[in-house]
């Protein structure tokens, strides 16, 4: 054994050697209130990480929202227009889930919209040879754009 090993509690250790265990323990701890017994450090470590998961999925679906929309308004190729299209319907319904599930990352779309936009510019400028706006020309408000066709 190592120092650190010989150091950390049993319950650390499982954290470390088999997560899905140290879920379901964590979780039945908590369901009988065994509080003195549950593994702190790595729960609150791990709520703090779904919250980043959260946001990271956002800007993720928003930027590719934002990709498509630009593609399907400004790129001259019918053939491609009905893929993105379905592209742009499914990333908005995921948006929607997003948001329905966590009202209060509306608050951050404010906040990561324009970053997710010229994101977005950048990624269609290396892939089409075509002029894009600079500034965003889709709606601002988030349900008018998770709307917009």
């Amino acid at each position: 054994m190592t120092i650190n090993t010989m150091t950390k509690s049993p319950v650390q250790n499982l954290y470390q050697t088999d997560f899905a265990l140290w879920i379901q323990n964590t979780v039945n701890k908590l369901k009988s209130q065994d509080f003195s017994h549950v593994d702190w450090e790595n729960l609150i470590e791990e709520i703090e990480a779904l919250g980043g998961r959260d946001r990271r999925e956002l800007e993720s679906r928003l930027t590719t929202l934002f990709e498509h929309l630009l593609k399907r308004h400004y790129v001259s190729l019918p053939e491609c227009y009905r893929g993105w299209d379905v592209t742009i319907s499914r990333t908005q319904q995921e948006l929607k889930r997003i948001f329905r599930d966590s009202p209060s990352l509306r608050n951050y779309y404010l906040t990561v919209s324009d970053e997710c936009y010229q994101d977005a510019v950048r990624n269609m400028s290396k892939e089409y040879d075509t002029k894009f706006p600079e500034d965003c020309p889709f709606p601002k408000e988030i349900d008018s754009l998770l709307t917009t066709n």
